[in-house]
């Protein structure tokens, strides 16, 4: 499984190794790990067979073979693949099964790419831990103690203990960078709109983004070079060509210019605070120009994308009553007690206490005093970004304050939890690419990531800049003791 997906790929082109071997290693591994890790929530393997071995046979027949040719992936639960469940983690969707692929899976699929299953994530992606799962918690594979971060937790666990190449996961204020970083592997986010939502269950709809977990950058690219461009279902697509990033790695950074906020060196844990210093020493040994910024407003991000997610829940929620979508809990002839019994029953915790606070900041008396001014806060930080990309190429800093917290130590302490987007929500309220990429350890084995953001559509620098980094580090060779 240390393989990478290029020389993978090369092997299953030529005939050295069959799809269906790949897939078969892939599930023994799986099948090793899963009562620990929990990555995922629906397995299947009869599905993935019939599909490595129709891959076989296209090779056979001796037609073009796409770019993720006979590789097992993970998707989030949350991301429909026709005749598999569809969940989004929660009782509310228990037993759905979509009829047809999101624009993503279909293009998994004409890529060649093998779904083995798809992975946890905290219910409707609101967590950040993948604790509030109604159905299964994930651990994190470097300490089964510690949690994997969240929501994109399973598609993380699952990249990081080798039971697939790379997974699909989606991130709305740091859902695929924070469960990288506590999993030592890379987590992309692109351009919001680079990569169409459709068949995509929504949270916050102005910031979700669907996005690549894999082990190396170099993949990742791979991986999204397959996913991205524009679909029509879409109406927040970019209209952009599909212009390939992976061929245009290796790029030298030498003279790139780096603008580290110091509102994201406040109120780090040591380790991550001496991790992010010596990779920023790795970007200048690089030949970047590394520099402080002031971003006034970055220290209110938090309480705005908190705000604006909420009210966002508030509203694409409301559908799920179990009339028009969701389970029925109820037979009540009583419309206000079957809403109310649903709901109740359908919904976990955490969904709930956002759902009502967003249905509180969309409220006559609180609209205009909070979730509007949460809107201005957000421009402010769009215009900080504005500001500081006039000069500068990148932005970095650490991905997340600390590293990965115990298993239950931040449920009954949703503000504690909601801390872990601090660093990485502003990329999802200006809308910007950003990944994060390994950059060490703590002192108690734990990885640490260093997030890099780049200006609107600048995806390919992102990825350029963190390959440059990686090529010049060792963190990433690293794997849990599973």
């Amino acid at each position: 499984m240390e393989e990478r997906i290029p020389d993978l790929r090369r092997r299953l082109e030529t005939g050295e190794l069959a799809p269906e071997a790949r897939l078969e290693a892939a599930l023994e591994r799986i099948a090793a790990g899963e009562d620990r890790i929990e990555s995922f929530f629906a397995l299947a393997p009869p599905a993935a067979r019939r599909r490595a071995a129709a891959l076989s046979e296209k090779r056979r027949r001796g037609e073009a073979l796409g770019a993720l040719y006979g590789i097992p992936a993970a998707v989030k639960d949350n991301i429909a693949v026709a005749g598999l469940p569809m969940t989004a983690g929660s009782r509310m969707l228990e037993g759905f099964l979509p009829p047809d692929d999101a624009v993503v899976t279909e293009r998994l699929l004409a890529a060649d790419a093998v779904i083995v299953g798809k992975a946890n994530l905290d219910e409707f992606a609101m967590g950040g831990s993948t604790e509030t799962s109604a159905y299964r918690t994930t651990k994190n594979p470097w300490h089964p103690d510690r949690v994997p971060g969240g929501s994109s937790g399973g598609s993380a666990a699952a990249v990081a203990a080798r039971e697939v190449w790379y997974a699909i996961g989606t991130d709305s204020g740091g859902s695929i960078r924070q469960p990288a970083s506590f999993t030592g592997i890379v987590g992309f986010k692109p351009t919001y709109g680079r990569i169409p939502r459709t068949g995509v269950v929504a949270f916050a709809s102005s910031f979700d983004t669907v996005g690549v977990l894999a082990r190396t950058v170099e993949e990742a690219a791979i991986v999204y070079d397959a996913l991205h461009g524009f679909h029509p279902s879409d109406t927040t697509s970019l209209p952009r060509d599909r212009e390939p990033v992976a061929p245009t790695l290796g790029r030298d950074v030498r003279g790139l210019k780096v603008a580290v906020p110091t509102f994201w060196l406040v109120g780090l844990h040591p380790d991550v605070r001496a991790r992010t210093e010596e990779a920023l020493r790795v970007l200048e040994g690089l030949g970047a120009i590394v520099e402080p910024v002031d971003m006034p407003h970055l220290a209110y991000a938090e309480a705005a994308y908190t705000i604006l997610t909420m009210g966002e829940a508030a509203s694409n929620l409301a559908r799920f009553d179990g009339l028009r979508y969701g389970r029925r809990f109820s037979d009540a002839r009583d419309l206000a007690a079957l809403y109310a019994e649903t709901r109740a029953r359908g919904f976990g915790r955490e969904v709930k206490r956002r759902v009502l606070l967003g249905t509180y900041f969309l409220s006559a008396g609180r609209y205009e005093d909070m979730y509007v001014r949460a809107q201005k806060v957000r421009t402010l930080i769009r215009r900080d970004f504005e500001r500081v990309f006039a000069d500068y190429d990148l932005v970095a800093g650490p991905t997340v304050p600390t590293p990965a917290f115990p298993l239950s130590e931040r449920l009954s302490d949703p503000v504690a939890m909601y801390q872990s987007d601090r660093l990485t929500s502003p990329a999802n309220l200006a809308g910007l690419p950003a990944v994060s990429v390994p950059a060490g350890f703590s002192a108690e084995g734990l990885p640490i990531g260093l997030q890099l953001v780049g200006d609107v559509a600048e995806d390919a620098l992102v990825l350029q800049a963190a390959y440059a980094y990686q090529a010049a580090t060792e963190h990433h060779r690293r794997r849990p003791a599973l």
